[in-house]
């Protein structure tokens, strides 16, 4: 459809039930009403000569289990939320991709050369040449367009933006060139190597199947090429409770040496065994042998060596607890995850700037406010960043209240779990990547 065409659907609300269906009702409607109606005017100022445009977004990810165990091929318990990256492309046949996101300066990937760039090492270019890259090789041709995005997944978040921006440009390309043939799973893989490979950042698979698939997910990725997912449905305001995740503003510059200490100690536990990941060392073995180990390994590798085995587990614990509608146990197995956090993984803040706490503070304040009731953890990545709370629903006015007290307005977001990942939406509806899962 055309520009005007778009904002004529949306002003008339032809498309509020893809939008409810996305964000929920009420004033989330309303808002994201708004939202799209600004992007597809601020495309129209950047690019006045394109006159057909189409819709797209990918959602961000909530880590509800499983800290930092994706890496070490163990399982996960996550869920896709209705923080989201939105994109308004135009295509077209000049072998050319011009992208603008909200904030950023305009990105310009030219097609004729899909090898990686070091100059894009860190750059969101090299995202985009990565993932054409890779429906390339995979005997897709991707063809340019002009966008403009803009995203309600702030950078730093815990919910990651980076995944939702590749997951994204990976449905861009499925809906246009591929007639939707590529399913979530190869999509989220296709992600995780632009990030590793063209953007030149380590990271599991967790985020970007998240993103991708949708919904409220168990992942195991002992076979990582293959993981195993399973998809739950999960309503936690049925149970009486809300999840919110609080920003408590921590300062994210210089935390790579930190991230990738946790894998990379984790890996040296595994090598003494002989493995390349913890997933394939014997938990009784690991416990008989750690007076050996401090021979080799740090006190620390092994903590979070402990974390991993617990961890892994505690996750599926989580998901048969859901699944079963016994919130008691859910809550007191996310309660653990929080405990193992801090005292194995030790991912709460750096200990070469421990004067600032925010996160173990956030806990504090939460389990202040929230009593017996609920839980509260480090979400995410750790160090810096955000905790998760899942909140009785007649403390969440509170809950919000004190957090944003002591980080601010805005800080604390109650979030809704996504039912579907990467979509185009459409004039009756909206179209998912593959039908595989």
């Amino acid at each position: 459809m055309s520009p005007q065409e778009w904002i004529e659907t949306i002003v008339r609300g032809k498309s509020d039930a893809s939008l409810s269906y996305l964000y929920g009702d009420g004033e989330s409607i309303i808002r994201q009403r708004q939202r799209y109606l600004d992007a597809i005017r601020e495309f129209q100022v950047l690019f006045p000569e394109r006159k057909e445009i189409a819709l797209f977004s990918a959602p961000g990810r909530t880590e509800i289990g499983g800290n930092h165990t994706d890496h070490q091929h163990g399982c996960v318990l996550a869920a896709a939320v209705d923080l989201d990256v939105i994109a308004v492309v135009a295509f077209h046949d000049e072998d050319v991709i011009r992208l603008k996101s909200k904030g950023y300066p305009m990105d310009t990937v030219t097609l004729d050369d899909l090898s990686i760039q070091k100059s894009e090492t860190g750059r969101s270019a090299g995202i985009i040449r990565g993932m054409a890259a890779k429906f390339a090789a995979a005997g897709v041709k991707p063809t340019g367009f002009d966008a403009y995005t803009t995203s309600d997944v702030l950078k730093g978040s815990g919910i990651s933006s980076s995944a939702a921006f590749e997951v994204l440009l990976g449905t861009i390309f499925n809906c246009h060139n591929n007639m939707r043939k590529t399913d979530p799973v190869e999509i989220a893989m296709y992600a995780q190597y632009a990030e590793n490979v063209y953007f030149g950042k380590a990271s599991g698979l967790m985020d970007q199947m998240v993103s991708s698939v949708g919904g409220f997910v168990w992942i195991d990725f002992k076979n990582a090429k293959h993981p195993d997912i399973r998809r739950y449905d999960v309503d936690f305001a049925k149970a009486g409770y809300t999840l919110c995740i609080t920003d408590t503003k921590g300062d994210h510059a210089n935390l790579t040496e930190d991230y990738v200490a946790i894998p990379e100690e984790m890996q040296q536990v595994a090598n003494y065994f002989g493995k390349t990941v913890l997933r394939d060392v014997q938990e009784a073995a690991f416990y008989d042998a750690i007076p050996a180990l401090r021979q080799t390994c740090s006190d620390r590798a092994i903590l979070r060596a402990a974390h991993f085995f617990a961890e892994t587990k505690r996750a599926t614990d989580e998901a048969n607890a859901l699944a079963n509608g016994d919130m008691e146990t859910f809550l007191r197995l996310v309660h653990a995850s929080g405990e193992s956090s801090a005292n194995l993984l030790q991912n709460l803040y750096l200990c070469r700037d421990a004067g600032a706490q925010a996160i173990p503070l956030a806990i504090m304040m939460s389990r202040r406010i929230l009593q017996d009731t609920g839980a509260v953890r480090v979400h995410g990545g750790g160090f810096a960043g955000t905790i998760q709370a899942f909140v009785p629903q007649d403390q969440v006015d509170a809950y919000r209240n004190e957090m944003e007290r002591l980080f601010g307005t805005g800080s604390c977001h109650i979030m809704r779990i996504r039912p579907v990942g990467g979509v185009e939406l459409t004039k009756h509806g909206f179209k998912c990547n593959g039908d595989n899962v």
